[in-house]
This record gives structure tokens, C-alpha cells and sequence, in this order.
């Protein structure tokens, strides 16, 4: 493998490890407030870029996008509001049977709306045959679009946790909800809340990535799988920390190409998420805090 071939692989691991931190931190936001494992978080990336898609047909690019997220957005505080907040103390095998079952509600809401069909925003700047050419690896205007919005969320995100006051009040109810409870905080409001945020990350991400990726009504579910494995290898509940696990698989799966079969990428995030799992439950990057799914 020559030098050039080595660092295009490196990029295109990049882009699509920075798709899956996008869903993984989804993930985190809504098990930070509530310890839920939320599996129709991949929906919320599908319906942002169908969303996106369709509404460009009427505005322009930015706007389909805006408006996008504001719909999705809604639509994770009405899944919190219907399906989540009357629950008391439900068992984690509930709470995957009732977002699994919200993803597949979502999903064929979907292709009832959608169809079948396959859709993609046009490119933000440039085309698809326009890409830069950094001393002889190929970079796609579009994939710079990714990792850099990509790389903002996380920063505001960072700061939105610790330097806002709504940011703490969703730390406190990670760390202990009913202490959270007993300082005023409404526990209730901090969790639709994250769901709200959670929706909004993905939709951007979905929006974002259709110009590569595509979408159409069941790209949500294997990006749900990648962004949960994700999730855990970094660490349920560590944001940072997905950012850098997101790259490891992209970049696992983007040189995966070389030895194997292109079927096979997507057999690497499963492989990985059963290793952590039997090795190390926590995550690469977690703590034994981070393990306590297993515990509720």
C-alpha cells in the first residue's frame, strides 16, 4: 500500500468516524439524563435528511436544514412526552423494547411518507467531482463540511455542560436525579429536554452527511448500530471520548476495505461492540461508572 493510498483511507475513516460520533453522542446525551439506551436515535438522523431533503425542494439549503432540525426536534419531545415520561423506574429490557419499537414506528412512518426511494442534499460548496487534492490524497468539499460542523457541536456541546446553568442541571441529574430533584431541579423538563438536544444532533448530522451517504427511510438503523458501538467504546456517557472512538471504527472499517470484502465493513462495528462488551464493558475510555447499565 503506497503512502498516498494510506492517508486516503485515513480520510474517508475520518469522515465516516465522525458520522458515528455524531449518533454515538446522541446516544450519551439522552443516557446521561435518564440512563436510557435510546435505539431509534439513528431515526432521528434519518428523519433529519429526509426531512432536509424534501423541504429543499421549497427553500434553500440552509433553511431545509434550520427547519429540519426545528421538526425533529419537536418530534424527540413528543417521543419523550408520549412514550417515555409516564414510565416509573422502567427496567432497561422495557426501555429497549419501547425505543426499538419507537425506531420501527419512525421508520415505517417513513417509507409510508418517503417511499423507497433514495435521496441526498446537493453539495454545500463545490460538486462530487470537485474534490481537493492535498499532495495527492482527494478530499471531498463536502466531507470538510462534515468534520468541521462536526467538530463545533462538540466544542458547544462542551460548553453548553459546563458553562450554562440548563448544561449543569443535565450534568446533576446524570450524576443523581432525585438529589437533582431535591435542589429544584424539574428531572422531568431536564429529560425532555435531552431528548429535544438528541433529536437536533442527529437531524444536523443526517443533514449534513446526505450529500455523501445518502438516505432513505432505513438508513437510521445501521447508523443506530454504528453509533452505539461507538457509544460504548468510548464510554457510555462520555462524549469527548466518542469523538475519538468514532474515529477508531471509521477508520478501522475504512481500512477493512483493503482485506476484506466491502459486504463485510459493516460486520467490524458488531465484532467490536461483542469484544468490548466481553472484555471491557465500560469502554475503552470509560470508567467502571460508566458499566452501570448492567446494574438498573
Amino acid at each position: 500500500m503506497n503512502i498516498d493510498l494510506f492517508f486516503q483511507y485515513v480520510v474517508a475513516g475520518i469522515t465516516y468516524g465522525t458520522i458515528y460520533a455524531i449518533v454515538a453522542i446522541g446516544f450519551n446525551i439522552i443516557y446521561n439524563a435518564t440512563g436510557i439506551i435510546n435505539f431509534a436515535q439513528g431515526e432521528f438522523v434519518m428523519l433529519g435528511g429526509m426531512t432536509a431533503v424534501t423541504l429543499h425542494s421549497f427553500i434553500p439549503v440552509p433553511a431545509a436544514i434550520v427547519a429540519a432540525v426545528v421538526v425533529t426536534t419537536v418530534v424527540g419531545a413528543l417521543i419523550e412526552i408520549l412514550f417515555i415520561r409516564w414510565l416509573y423506574k422502567p427496567s432497561v429490557l422495557r426501555m429497549i423494547i419501547i425505543t426499538i419499537g419507537i425506531s420501527i414506528l419512525i421508520r415505517e412512518t417513513a417509507l409510508h411518507i418517503w417511499g423507497e426511494g433514495v435521496r441526498a442534499l446537493p453539495y454545500f460548496s463545490g460538486s462530487s467531482v470537485s474534490a481537493l487534492n492535498f499532495w495527492g490524497v482527494f478530499i471531498s468539499p463536502q466531507v470538510i463540511w462534515v468534520v468541521g460542523i462536526g467538530a463545533v457541536v462538540v466544542a458547544l456541546l462542551n460548553i453548553f455542560f459546563n458553562y450554562t446553568i440548563l448544561g449543569r442541571q443535565m450534568r446533576a441529574c446524570s450524576y443523581n436525579r432525585d438529589a437533582a430533584r431535591l435542589c429544584g431541579i424539574n428531572a422531568k423538563n431536564v429529560v425532555t429536554f435531552s431528548f429535544m438536544l438528541s433529536a437536533a444532533i442527529g437531524a444536523l448530522g443526517g443533514s449534513i452527511v446526505s450529500p455523501i451517504t445518502y438516505v432513505q427511510y432505513d438508513s437510521g438503523t445501521p447508523l443506530a448500530i454504528k453509533g452505539f458501538t461507538v457509544a460504548v467504546l468510548g464510554g457510555l456517557g462520555n462524549s469527548t471520548a466518542a469523538v475519538a472512538a468514532g474515529m477508531i471504527l471509521g477508520i478501522l472499517e475504512s481500512f477493512s476495505i483493503a482485506v476484506l470484502p466491502a459486504a463485510y465493513k459493516d460486520a467490524i462495528a458488531i465484532l467490536i461492540l461483542l469484544g468490548i462488551l466481553f472484555v471491557r464493558p465500560s469502554g475503552i475510555f470509560g470508567t467502571t461508572e460508566a458499566a452501570r447499565l448492567k446494574e438498573f
